[in-house]
């Protein structure tokens, strides 16, 4: 468990599982991604980050506002061996309600991701990517202190795909403040 002034980034619960179903289901949440997910699909990909976790001890977390205990959604690290030509890497992450849009949790939660990722993991370097047209996420990569490297195509997509382009960010650990 990680805390910040007002968030805990902690394990996947039980009573995650609908509030996630729901973001997952959300068109606005869910613009940047390929597609909605069904509520089978949101359960598989929360029982993936909860065996990640279980096993290494890190990835990525849920989210909980420490003033109401509600779950507003997810934040982490990921490891990406293979998948780009950047690889491998670790990847930051995050994914929030609608509803928590614009209040400054991403970049306090990522803050204290990156805190983690070069404290306890001793990383040298933490990515993040986004398509091109997700600027506040571009906004918050920004704000972290993250730099631009380059665009690229994301290989999971069809390069016809509208969401085939991404923008890929970094920060060395010299550069975290």
């Amino acid at each position: 468990m990680i805390e910040t002034p007002r968030l805990i980034l902690r394990q996947w619960l039980p009573e995650d599982y609908p509030y996630f179903a729901q973001m997952s289901a959300n068109p606005k949440v869910m613009q940047y991604f390929p597609k909605l997910l069904s509520r089978s699909e949101s359960d598989a990909l929360i029982d993936k980050f909860h065996d990640i976790i279980d096993h290494q001890g890190w990835g990525f977390w849920a989210i909980e506002l420490k003033a109401t205990n509600q779950f507003i959604g997810f934040v982490g690290l990921h490891e990406q061996a293979t998948q780009f030509s950047f690889s491998p890497c670790v990847e930051i992450g995050w994914r929030l309600d609608h509803a928590y849009w614009g209040q400054g949790y991403a970049t306090e939660a990522a803050q204290a991701a990156l805190k983690f990722a070069f404290d306890q993991l001793v990383l040298e370097k933490v990515v993040s990517f986004t398509t091109l047209e997700n600027t506040k996420s571009q906004s918050v990569m920004q704000r972290l202190n993250m730099t631009y490297v380059k665009d690229f195509q994301h290989p999971a997509l069809a390069v016809d795909h509208p969401l085939c382009w991404h923008v890929l960010y970094q920060i060395e650990k010299n550069d975290f403040c």
